[in-house]
């Protein structure tokens, strides 16, 4: 890998777009590099993944509205839209709008977490309804796809952008788009305008996931997925985009992430400090591997709180009254504490009126119901009566997290057996006794206990549809999956998840 230097510069310095970040990530798109076997069968694993959490949502309000919205735009030939049958196709930046809505939906599939957030199986959605529309081969997707992951991620690793209180969809739409690059062919001119317009259009801010979080949580990375498709086209046709996006003196460095000091942002200086980030991407010829290095989840909730779950499992085994707990600290990381902990100082986190939204990103709800239960499900663990149990209730609200130093340098780590997101928790008792563990990663964590693979997915993708698909259409989609390298020009088809006529929800009329 080698680190780029990313930092801002008046418009006067003329900056060469051979030394902008914008076109090393299309350097990196373009390389013809052969993708790794191991890489390979972990694309095929994120498939599936993908596969299985969008059905187990497919009929859920704002899956049906996005599938809806996006049957308003037939295309033929074009992009499948899960649940439909094949041949049924849309225009593709409409299938990546229904089908990364149902992905994202249960905020159930893969994640990287580094100075930033990221579900790079986000990636998939918009690539792959590409290549449908394209005609494009099984290989073709593999290249694509390995593009996204490596570009998402090595952004994730050096570019915080919820410091600055910004969506990270900001990172997924420029992935988005190269991996289109490589999917097509693209030349690096090309993808270097794609990419700037990818940004340039989705910096958003993260009150989509503060307060009262609403269905725009799903909706977000969709709508990154739908805009980097449509930025590849006006590239394609010759459009330009803003430059320097990344370095610019009014770029996204510039006014929105750390490219100038607080002073100059009020307009009383003019300050251009050496260098704020250092974005780490593959050399030329290098293979892309960052996918190995993200992780999918096990429990239907925010990944930071995988380990916790299992830890609650975990710690439920040595406590035979629940109602003698007094309190409960969970010492955890900054990221952890803030976002889906008590020092976010969201009311909303300790509402058993709360949207499912919100309770999955209340650790001290989701502590709380796998220490009762001993088990997490997607839909039952958040339904509204099991949320408004008393005795769920009064428990949930002796829970706090407090940010702890040490867990938060692990969390940062960049040392792969010692990053950690989970925690440690201290169960007090009413008689004046405690209980104290802990655990650092998920057990289906690489370096968990019990670390996902094929069987796993496969598993998950059978928990997840069975009553909703036939036995034999979870049978066909798995076969094609692990055959994706085979599958010739044309047939992506192949990929999608029909429903049996008639059980596919029809919402509420529109504008489309």
């Amino acid at each position: 890998m080698q680190m780029h230097p990313v930092k801002l510069y008046p418009s006067k310095a003329l900056l060469k777009r051979e030394d902008q970040l914008a076109w090393k990530m299309a350097g990196v798109a373009t390389d013809k590099v052969a993708v790794q076997k191991d890489v390979q069968e972990m694309i095929i694993n994120r498939i599936i993944d993908n596969a299985s959490v969008a059905i187990a949502a497919i009929n859920r309000r704002p899956v049906t509205s996005a599938r809806q919205m996006a049957l308003g735009h037939p295309r033929k030939g074009a992009a499948t839209v899960f649940g439909v049958k094949a041949g049924t196709t849309v225009s593709p930046e409409w299938a990546a709008w229904a089908n990364g809505t149902a992905v994202r939906e249960l905020d159930f599939h893969d994640t990287f977490l580094a100075a930033d957030y990221s579900h790079p199986g986000d990636n998939i959605p918009p690539i792959l309804a590409v290549a449908q529309t394209m005609g494009k081969s099984g290989r073709d997707l593999i290249r694509g796809l390995a593009t996204g992951y490596e570009l998402q991620i090595d952004l994730v690793r050096a570019i915080c952008l919820h410091e600055h209180k910004v969506d990270h969809i900001a990172h997924l739409c420029p992935s988005a788009a190269a991996g289109i690059g490589t999917l097509l062919g693209l030349k690096q001119d090309i993808v270097f305008q794609a990419v700037q317009q990818a940004l340039h259009v989705s910096i958003s801010f993260r009150q989509s996931r503060k307060g009262e979080i609403s269905s725009w949580k799903a909706f977000a990375p969709a709508h990154a997925g739908k805009l980097a498709v449509e930025a590849v086209d006006r590239a394609m046709r010759g459009e330009g985009a803003p430059n320097p996006i990344y370095e610019g003196e009014d770029s996204v460095l510039g006014w929105v992430l750390s490219g100038r000091t607080q002073a100059d942002k009020h307009g009383r200086a003019a300050a251009y400090e050496p260098v704020y980030y250092e974005v780490p991407l593959p050399s030329p010829g290098e293979a892309k591997r960052a996918i190995l290095d993200s992780y999918t989840k096990e429990h239907s909730a925010e990944y930071q709180s995988q380990a916790l779950i299992d830890l609650a499992f975990r710690m439920r085994e040595k406590i035979s009254d629940v109602e003698a707990i007094e309190k409960i600290v969970i010492h955890t990381s900054h990221h952890t504490h803030y976002v889906i902990g008590t020092g976010a100082n969201d009311p909303q986190k300790m509402d058993p009126k709360a949207s499912r939204e919100t309770l999955d990103h209340s650790i001290m709800y989701i502590f709380a119901v796998a220490l009762q239960d001993g088990r997490w499900h997607h839909v039952d663990s958040y339904a509204p009566k099991r949320a408004g149990r008393a005795d769920t209730i009064r428990l949930w609200h002796k829970i706090e997290t407090t940010e702890d130093p040490e867990w938060t340098r692990k969390y940062h780590s960049r040392d792969p057996n010692e990053l950690s997101f989970g925690g440690r928790v201290e169960i007090f008792f009413k008689d004046g006794t405690r209980l104290v563990d802990e655990l650092g990663v998920a057990n289906a964590h690489p370096n968990g206990a019990r670390p996902f693979e094929r069987a796993h997915y496969i598993q998950k993708f059978r928990t997840l549809t069975e009553g909703i698909i036939t036995a034999r259409e979870a049978n066909r989609f798995l076969a094609d999956a692990q055959d994706l390298a085979k599958i010739p020009a044309g047939e992506l088809a192949v990929l999608n998840v029909a429903l049996p006529a008639g059980t596919l929800v029809v919402g509420k009329p529109g504008i489309f």
